[in-house]
Parts: C-alpha cells; structure tokens; sequence
C-alpha cells in the first residue's frame, strides 16, 4: 500500500516550489519576531528556527495529517503568542537559556494538546460549520491578504497607513510596482495561454524577468545588500542547526514546577489558535477543491508537526491559507506537496539562498494578490436578488466584517452564532404540524358494526388528531401552542403523533405538560402516540417525558405504541359514553349477528348445524397466513386481530374486528390461501361455516344461500366506503 500518491509529480513539485517561495521568506521573519526581544544576537537563531520551522512541520505534517494540498508552515498566530511571550520574559529580565526553555516548552506542550485534540475527535466539530460562514471566512481572508499585500506591492515605508500611503503616490516604489503589476498580469492571462506551467510560476518568473529588466536601467538594483525590493540574504552566519539543537534541549534539565505552571495557558492559547487556523484552512480548501478532510487526522498531524518542529529548534505552525493557496494554484493535487515543500526550503536555504534572495517582494505580493480574488465568493452577491437568501448574505458580510476589523477567529464565532439565530429563525418560522383530522373522519383499524360506527361519526368531533414534525424545541414552541390552541378549548381527547419528530428540548416538553394540565381540568386527556424510541440524539423520548414528568399520571397524559391503538382506546371510551349495550360476557346467538338479522330462526337453526363451534384463549392464533382453510369466521364473543407478517420477525396490524363482526371472507369467496394471520386478543369464541358446508346447505336453501352472500357484499361494501371516505380525507388533509 502506497502512503502516497505520485501520479501528479510535476503539478506537486510547481505547487510545493511556489509554496514554499511563499511560506520562507515569512517563516523567516516570524523567527526574527519571535527572537528580536530576547537580544540582538538571537535574530540570526530566530532565522534559522523559522526556516527550520518550516521544514520540520512540511515533513511530518503530511505524513500524519494526510489533508491533500494542505502547507503547513510558521503563521501569524504563532508568532502573535510565542512573541508576546519572549517581551514578557525580556521585561522580566530573563535569560536567553531561560527563553529558549520556555519556548521549548510551550511548543512541546502545544504539539501534546493538539496530539489530544485529535484522538479525543474534537476535529469532528468543524464539520457542522455552515457555509455562509465558510463563504465569509474565504472572502475574508482573502481580502486581508489582499490589503496585507497591497504595501508591499506599492512599496510603501514600514508604519505607513493603507489609506495614507494609497493617497501619497509619491511614497510609492514605482519599480516594484511596475514588477507587481507584471506579475498580477500573467498570472490572470496564464491560464488562457497554457495550463501546463502553473500561473503562479509563470507570474513569479514574469516578474523576475521585469525585474531584471528594470536593472539594465537601473544599476542599483543589482545590489543585494540594502535593496528594499527583493527579500534579500537568508543565510546567517552567527548561528547553527547544532548549536540551536543542543542548546534548547540541554536546557530541559532545568524545568521546574514554577516553569510549567507558567506555560500552560500560552500552550493551550497557541494549541486552540494553531487548531483552528489549519482546521479553516481545510475547510476553504475543500471548498476550493470540493474535497473533503478528516479533521481529527489533521488535529493529531499538526500535533507529530509540532512536536518535530519544536524537538529541530524550529517554530510552532500550522496549515497556512497564503501558501497552500499558492500551492494549489500552482498545480498540487495530493499531501506529497507538503511534503516536497519541506524538503525543499531545506534545500533552499542550504543550497539556493542566494537565488532565493533576488525573488522581488513585489513579485510575491502580486501572487498573493490574484490568491486573494480568486478567494473572494463573487457568487455570495448573487443572494442580494432574492429576500430569502437576503440573511445568509448577511452572515456573509458580517463574517467578512469581522474578519477585517477584528480578527478571523472572531470571525468565525460571529458566523457560527449567527447562522444558529438563522437555523432558529428558520426552524421557528416553518410548522411542526404535518396533519391535523379528527375522529368523525379518521379511524382506527377496529372493525366495529354499523350501529358503532354511527355513533363514532357523530361523536367523533370530541377527538383531534394531530401529526408533528420536525423539532419540537424553544423556537417552535409557541408556534405550536397556538396551532394547538383551538382544539385544547374544543377537544375532549387531543392525540398527538410523533413517530416523524426528530428533537425534543425541555421547553417543548413543559408545554405540552401544561396542555396535558389543561385538558385535566376540562375533563380530557391528551395521548401521544408512537414516542420515537431512538431520536437523532440518541434519547428515548418515552424516558424523557417520564423523567421531565410529562406522562406523570394516566389522568393527564396517556402513551400508546401506534396511532390506531391510541384511536381505538378512544372510540372504546366514546362508544361507553354512549351507554351501547355490549354484553360482553354473553355470547351471541346467531340470530343475533348483524349479518342474520332478520332471517327466519327455522333456517338459521339448519344453517348453525352445519357450523363448528370453537373457543380461543388470548394470543391464540386463529389462522395463518398461507392457510387453505376456507372457513368464514363470525365472533360470537371477544375481539380478533389481523396481522400481516414481515420478516425478520416483525408484522402489521391490519384490522381487529369484535363480538358480532365476522372475517375470512376473502379466503371463503375466493378460495384462495389465507392472506394474513389471525390472532385472538381476549377470550374468544367463534362460529366456523366452512365453504364446503356452506354449499351443500346451499343446495336445498338457495334463497338463504343467496341472502348470506348478499349480506357478506352488503358489509364488504361499508367496509370500503369507511376506507374510501378517510383516504380521501386524509389525501385532502
């Protein structure tokens, strides 16, 4: 197995070559930050460590991080922390040992934390981050290169306001100008030229060219020393790799407890910083390359970095937006240009410091410049058209905003917080009612006799059957409330389904208590029905509105499995309110059938003597699917269920019919096998009439024959205008 790709060599080798024309020349000037406080003879030691920096994390953080076209190098956000630290320790009058300890330290730490951060999978968080956000952050970034930039390509003194230094053109460098201005022209025209050298390549060896160019008018810009408008030596003298190696790690043996209390919050400050900066970058690189990273690989990358790049005496980094845009742009399409960045700013600096040192800084502003405009979302304008996509501009701007003025991590918290009011706002301003019917329309799969459903047609306005869906949480509270409001004051029974709900918050669950509450002092009762058993959070809503006191007691909420047992409790309450005579406890004659009635007791005594008599106890089945029993089933006593078996295990309810109802009448008509299982629910006891029977009655009592198949038509063709009447309500609904 290959740990690397190499089938895009050359696209890898321009990228990491221009990268790392990019990342050096900064490296190098935040170890001279970073070092400059401690004393004048550490500026060199500050050089090498940016530049070995920026070779030990372009080596390992491939290796271990894996983020395809990622450069990870010195950034600002090290040289922000760990040079805040040398001026506190040089105001205390500490010794450069003492510095060089602590500092070591810090970087030791930091790469331990981001080690942790990784394995702990705390990368996985930046996923969730929204893209108006990620849109903000790439447009801002790059506008703050660009304005970053901008001095340097005018070549402006150091201190100069933008605006100031804009409006004086005669503080600016024209030379350096003219060379910028080459490099941003082909730059932008390489593509439609060739695609085989990178743009950024070409520009930066247009802009050597105007350069060199301009020194044939101009003597003076073939000295290196003193030259403002080239980076100028890399090299030192009064420092070394082993001197830098052996003096930082001799100096471990002096740690003390007061040491490493002083360096805990600087390391988790630098950890947090140097995290999030490489995880944005990933992010505006996946958005760039639609490629995806794993951030928890990167996070434990990023710390084997550090850790290296501390143990070399270099320092800390993490992955850079300036040169892995540059490495993108210049071809790079896997982590081995990483890679080869790092090798190469270590041959760079030992073998091609003088080449590298007449790179003109306006050549690298230019590239810089065109980088920063590529990154800029233009298409984000297109969302001022349209009033719905008016606030997702507005995290935009916000996020740039912010960016400009405060920082990119500010940025980001901005960002975040305002696409949450805007995930809220949306949530809060759709409905979490899917459908609303009530018990005169919708039924429960209880066959009942006509007499029953009558009166549940009649009564059936006292139930409200309400569908939610989506989240029930702060932001739809109300909103629900108020939809619900109206069947509170009207309903007797209100059954609520969530089997489609998908989050559940505390508010949500108080106010559907206090509607349980207020249903309790009108006499009624509210029903949930289906609690979903595994929400996507994981929680078992049936536990939780146990532990919030919800479902406290039977009087104010009741819990079903299904929304046709919760249906069928109720029609059985409203059928008792109606006081309808249903004798359980006697069985019924067959005179007394619904589908007989009427019918001469002499005739029905000859048709009960060719039918069995048979008694189930409660879970007995009845029946089975695949059955070639082509018996008629009429219910003198009890209740049957219908189910229609699954697999692995599982079934469907499909009907359950009562004392005076009848089934098996498709298996009687058709003499086909029996479609589904029947079950007995309660003690049940049953008259059997076999197909086979049934004819040979039929034979001397056609006119009675006829009479029991017209009446078995007569109660299928109820059955189906019930069914017909709530599918076409809840089509309509």
């Amino acid at each position: 197995m290959k740990l690397f790709k190499t089938d895009n060599l050359a696209g890898d080798f321009w990228g990491a070559l221009a990268a790392m024309l990019v990342a050096l020349p900064s490296a190098i000037a935040f170890g001279v930050t970073i070092f400059a406080p401690l004393g004048s003879g550490l500026v060199a030691q500050g050089a090498i460590a940016g530049i070995l920096g920026t070779a030990a994390l372009g080596l390992m953080a491939p290796i271990f991080g894996g983020t395809h076209r990622l450069i990870t190098a010195p950034c600002a956000p090290a040289a922000a922390v760990l040079a805040a630290v040398t001026v506190g320790l040089a105001a205390q009058g500490a010794s450069a040992e003492s510095a060089l300890l602590t500092l070591t330290l810090i970087g030791l730490l930091c790469g331990a934390l981001q080690l942790l951060f990784g394995l702990s999978r705390i990368g996985k968080l930046i996923k969730y981050m929204p893209y108006p956000v990620v849109s903000g952050y790439l447009s801002g970034v790059g506008l703050i290169i660009i304005l970053s930039q901008l001095p340097k390509l005018f070549g402006m003194d150091k201190g100069t306001a933008l605006a100031a230094g804009l409006l004086a053109p005669s503080g600016w460098q024209l030379q350096g100008l003219a060379v910028g201005v080459v490099t941003i022209a082909v730059m932008l025209l390489a593509p439609r030229v060739t695609r085989a050298v990178p743009g950024a390549i070409l520009g930066l060896v247009a802009g050597l060219l105007a350069y060199f160019g301009l020194a044939l008018l101009d003597r003076e810009l073939l000295q290196l020393t003193g030259n403002a408008l080239i980076l100028g030596p890399v090299t030192t003298s009064d420092a070394s790799f082993l001197d830098t190696f052996v003096g930082r790690w001799s100096a471990l043996g002096e740690v003390g407890l007061a040491q490493l209390s002083q360096v805990i919050v600087p390391a988790v400050t630098l950890a947090v910083l140097l995290s999030i900066d490489t995880l944005k970058t990933c992010v505006v690189l996946d958005a760039l390359t639609r490629s995806r990273h794993d951030s928890n690989r990167e996070l434990f990358g990023q710390g084997m970095a550090n850790l290296a790049a501390t143990a070399v005496g270099g320092i800390n980094g993490a992955g850079t937006m300036g040169a892995t845009l540059v490495n993108v742009s210049g071809g790079a399409q896997t982590r081995v240009s990483g890679l080869i960045e790092g090798v190469l700013a270590i041959v760079a600096f030992l073998l091609l410091g003088g080449l590298i040192a007449w790179v003109p800084i306006a050549a690298l502003a230019g590239i810089l410049i065109v980088v920063g405009l590529r990154m800029i979302d233009w298409g984000s304008l297109q969302l001022l058209r349209a009033r719905t996509t008016m606030l997702d501009f507005v995290v935009i701007l916000s996020v740039v905003v912010t960016a400009l003025s405060v920082g990119l991590i500010a940025a980001s918290a901005v960002g975040v917080a305002l696409a949450i009011l805007l995930f809220i706002r949306e949530h809060a301003g759709g409905s979490v009612l899917r459908r609303k019917s009530y018990g005169s329309k919708l039924f429960s799969k209880q066959m009942r006799l006509q007499e029953e459903m009558e009166i549940l047609q009649r009564r059936g306005e006292q139930t409200a059957i309400v569908e939610l869906q989506g989240s029930l949480f702060f932001g739809t509270t109300n909103q629900l409330y108020l939809e619900l409001e109206p069947e509170i004051k009207t309903r007797r029974y209100v059954i609520l389904d969530l089997r489609r709900v998908q989050t559940v918050d505390f508010t949500a669950a108080h106010m559907l208590e206090q509607i349980g509450d207020m249903l309790a002092e009108r006499h009624g009762l509210l029903i949930f029905s289906q609690l979903p058993r595994n929400l996507p959070s994981g929680r078992d809503m049936q536990k939780y509105f146990d532990q919030v006191g919800v479902v406290r007691s039977e009087q104010h909420a009741r819990v079903f499995e299904d929304l046709d047992a919760a249906l069928e409790w109720v029609e059985d309450r409203l059928l008792e309110q109606e006081r309808l005579e249903r004798e359980v406890e006697r069985p019924l004659e067959l005179h007394e059938l619904d589908l007989f009635a009427g019918r001469k007791l002499q005739t029905l005594s000859e048709l009960e003597a060719v039918m069995e008599r048979r008694a189930f106890r409660p879970g007995e089945k009845v029946c089975a699917r695949g059955d070639a029993g082509f018996e008629l089933y009429l219910i003198r006593r009890g209740r049957v269920r219908i189910e229609l078996p699954l697999e692995d295990g599982m079934s469907h309810h499909l009907a359950t019919f009562g004392r005076g109802d009848f089934f098996g009448e498709v298996s009687f008509l058709d003499r086909d096998p029996r479609s589904a299982d029947a079950i007995a629910e309660t003690d049940t006891e049953l008259y059997l009439l076999s197909r086979e029977r049934f004819d040979a009655f039929a034979e001397q009592h056609k006119k009675v024959a006829i009479q029991v198949l017209e009446g078995l038509a007569r109660k299928l063709a109820i059955r189906l205008r019930y069914t017909n009447a709530e599918l076409r309500y809840l089509q309509e609904a």
